[in-house]
């Protein structure tokens, strides 16, 4: 399966997520969906600030993506970054080698999200990545 059809066939065709990518922790992009413009710096600052997010500027500056600014909410674990503007959401999960960064919109829960991108992050790490 390529990186395009894990964003496809495993975040987007849940109809939880909208828009997704998976990058590698230098920041480049290996995959994502269709108008989501995210840059190498916005990812590169989200792998930066998993392990210890309350003594970085993530929690002042937010998540970044695509140019739209999202609230830091919370890490948890030093895997996952989680962020909100209005109705949409952010989830943004750390593997061993890259992330995997969604958003999801309203009525979709958190929760929901949560469980289609982390079960993907716990995919690729028993994969190696």
């Amino acid at each position: 399966m390529s990186w395009q059809d894990y964003v496809d066939k495993q975040l987007l065709a849940t109809k939880c997520i909208t828009k997704a990518a998976i990058a590698g922790h230098d920041g480049n992009v290996w995959a994502k969906s269709e108008g989501f413009d995210v840059s190498k710096e916005e990812i590169k600052f989200i792998v930066d600030n998993f392990e210890k997010p309350e003594k970085t500027t993530i929690t002042s500056k937010g998540v970044t993506l695509a140019g739209k600014k999202y609230f830091y909410l919370s890490c948890i674990d030093n895997k996952v970054i989680r962020a909100k503007k209005d109705k949409t959401g952010v989830h943004c999960v750390k593997t061993q080698q890259a992330v995997v960064v969604s958003l999801y919109e309203e009525p979709v829960q958190a929760q929901q999200a949560a469980s289609i991108v982390e079960k993907l992050g716990d995919y690729l790490v028993t994969c190696g990545y």
